[in-house]
Parts: C-alpha cells; structure tokens; sequence
C-alpha cells in the first residue's frame, strides 16, 4: 500500500514517514502542497495524509483539485484548526476523514486502515443506487433524472453512504467518518439529517433507498 504525506512540520513529517514504515507502507513525503499536486499526479496512491496549513498550496486547495481532475484518492486532512467550521469544510471539499493535532500515531493508523478498505475507484466520479446518481466531483445528486439540491452536510452524509451502499453503517461510524465532532452524548444529528435526506431522496418515491436496520443504523440501497 502506497501513502503520500504532505506535511510542512519537519519533526512530524518525518516522524509519520518514518513509523508507517515501519508498519510496512511504501511512503512518499512532501513539505507543501504544490508538491504534493505534483506526486499525485505522477503516481497512484492508496491513501493521502494532507495537512491543512501548507506552504505553497493550502491541503483544501491541494484536495479541491484532485477532486476537480477526478482523482478519488481516499484523503486523510491534518490540522490544527479543531472548530466544527473548519471540519465541516474539508468534508464538504471531498475529504475522507479529518484528524485534529495533537493526535496518537495508533489512531491515525487505524483511521488510515479504514480509508484503506474503502472502494478507491469511483467510475466516472458518480455512484448510483437505483435511480440515484451521486456525483463526487460537482456534488451534484440527481433521482429518477431530476436535480436535488443538498446542504453540504446532506450531501457529506449522502456521498458517504453512497460510496458504502448497501453496507449498514451505525451512527457511531457515521458521525466519526462524517463529522468527527466530538458530541457530549446524546446527540440526535445524524437522525436528523437522515430525515433531511429522507424527505430529499425518497419522499414521492414508490421505492425508498434510504433504510433503517434497527438496533444496528441506515444503509443505502435498492430493495428488490
């Protein structure tokens, strides 16, 4: 497995290098965003680790044009920034996951291997479920031929789901894959962008995509 890092703090850049490779990774590491443009456009990577704050180019600049020329490449944002602002506009950017410094190594690395056993080729940037078209790169989604017109959280929540169509994914996975905020319990939020989408996607639909499986969360498919 192929990751690339872009990171502009020397220590941690060759720190991150360094113990994933010695987890057995191929690692390509670079110091700011242009570079790292450069080697994703050169080489295929399984996953990329971009800090937010680099020279040259920004990482949500860095991961608005991989999205832009289609390149699907799981993306893993480094930051400092932590406010759910900030969160909320990588997701909305294209990102895969979102991680806030000061993290532990092992949770970047189980964040990495979650990112690893995601589909890593979209075909022509778009997922279909049924008659649901979900395209990555204009965030545009359309049902039976018809546009439907998303916030950028419906739409974080709904290409999540459509990139894991068909598998059942529980709250838990969804806020922390989605969101990553860090909620005092209790919190009804996915529930309610569910019912958000749910009225977006299947309301005026005979057949429904959106589906709860008690006890366990919401898949996305086709019945039948």
């Amino acid at each position: 497995m192929r990751i690339l890092i872009a990171e502009d703090e020397k220590t941690l850049n060759r720190l991150l290098k360094e113990r994933l490779e010695a987890e057995q990774y191929g690692v390509d590491a670079v110091e700011n965003g242009r570079d790292a443009l450069d080697y994703l456009e050169s080489a295929e990577y399984d996953v990329a680790v971009l800090d937010i704050l680099m020279p040259e180019l920004d990482g949500l600049t860095v991961l608005k044009t991989m999205r832009a020329r289609g390149d699907a490449t799981p993306v893993l944002l480094l930051t400092a920034k932590g406010s759910i602002e900030d969160r909320v506009s990588g997701l909305d950017a294209g990102a895969d996951d979102y991680l806030v410094k000061p993290f532990a190594f092992e949770e970047l690395l189980a964040r990495i291997r979650v990112l690893l056993r995601k589909p890593q080729k979209v075909p022509s940037n778009c997922c279909r479920v049924g008659d649901l078209e979900v395209y990555l790169d204009t965030h545009t989604v359309l049902r039976g031929g018809k546009e439907i017109h998303l916030s950028g959280k419906e739409f974080a929540l709904l290409r999540y789901m459509a990139l894991n169509a068909g598998i059942v994914l529980s709250r838990g996975k969804l806020e922390e894959h989605l969101w990553n905020f860090d909620y005092a319990g209790g919190s009804n939020v996915i529930d309610v962008y569910i019912r958000y989408l749910r009225r977006k996607i299947d309301d005026g639909h005979e057949k429904k995509l959106i589906h709860t499986v008690r006890g366990a969360g919401y898949v996305l498919k086709e019945d039948g």
